[in-house]
């Protein structure tokens, strides 16, 4: 864990996104053991996420975090281990997904937190609703009683030129825009990790998933 970089990073995201909004900082914290996620923790980070279910699971009675969230793809059999859980479940990219927290969420009677995922660069490599479809979608998400959906969540197209990222940012933004116009309780657009954050903040993002910045480069198995 590199504390220096993490000082670096809260002072340059404090003075907020292009837009004068509060950035919220979420370190992506895979294969990383609960002690150094708690180190992170003591020095200055306030929220930290997992990609793995089984990460989250094995960690989350050790990791002394109160917005310890989960950003991975999730598969149906697995959501039963973030109910309770999961301060935010940001990977929300289709519709059954949405169904099966409803419902085991209303088991618990409780409400989980959720963000739509948008496949922003259309990659089929990666999940997602698709830009054309996001809006219908995410008013069909506002309507489950048990998840409360506080935004959108894209990741961007590596290798792509600065424009062309920027450009995306700039639709996700407009997305998010329309959503909180028509009345939804959005708070977070999360666009940008540690290649590209600078780019998605000037460009409208509020919430950042930084691993590598923070916790260094890690090898691990997709």
């Amino acid at each position: 864990m590199n504390e220096e970089a993490l000082h670096a990073l809260l002072k340059e995201i404090a003075q907020g996104n292009n837009l004068g909004e509060k950035i919220t900082l979420v370190g992506a914290s895979k294969t990383m053991s609960a002690d150094d996620i708690n180190r992170a923790i003591r020095a200055g980070l306030t929220s930290v996420a997992e990609n793995k279910v089984q990460e989250f699971r094995d960690k989350y009675p050790l990791v002394c975090c109160n917005d310890y969230q989960f950003i991975g793809h999730l598969q149906l059999n697995k959501v039963k281990y973030l109910i309770g859980k999961a301060s935010l479940i940001q990977s929300i990219d289709r519709d059954e997904l949405a169904e099966e927290i409803d419902r085991l969420s209303e088991k618990q009677n409780l409400i989980t937190n959720v963000l739509a995922e948008v496949n922003i660069g259309k990659e089929e490599s990666k999940s997602g609703y698709l830009p054309e479809e996001c809006i219908a979608a995410a008013e069909r998400l506002l309507s489950y009683k048990h998840l409360k959906v506080k935004g959108f969540m894209a990741m961007l197209p590596l290798g792509t030129e600065e424009s062309r990222l920027a450009d995306l940012c700039l639709q996700m933004r407009e997305f998010y825009d329309i959503m909180k116009k028509n009345g939804a309780p959005f708070e977070y657009l999360s666009v940008g990790m540690s290649s590209d954050y600078k780019i998605a903040v000037r460009n409208g993002s509020n919430m950042i998933r930084i691993g590598t910045l923070i916790f260094g480069k890690r090898n691990y198995t997709v």
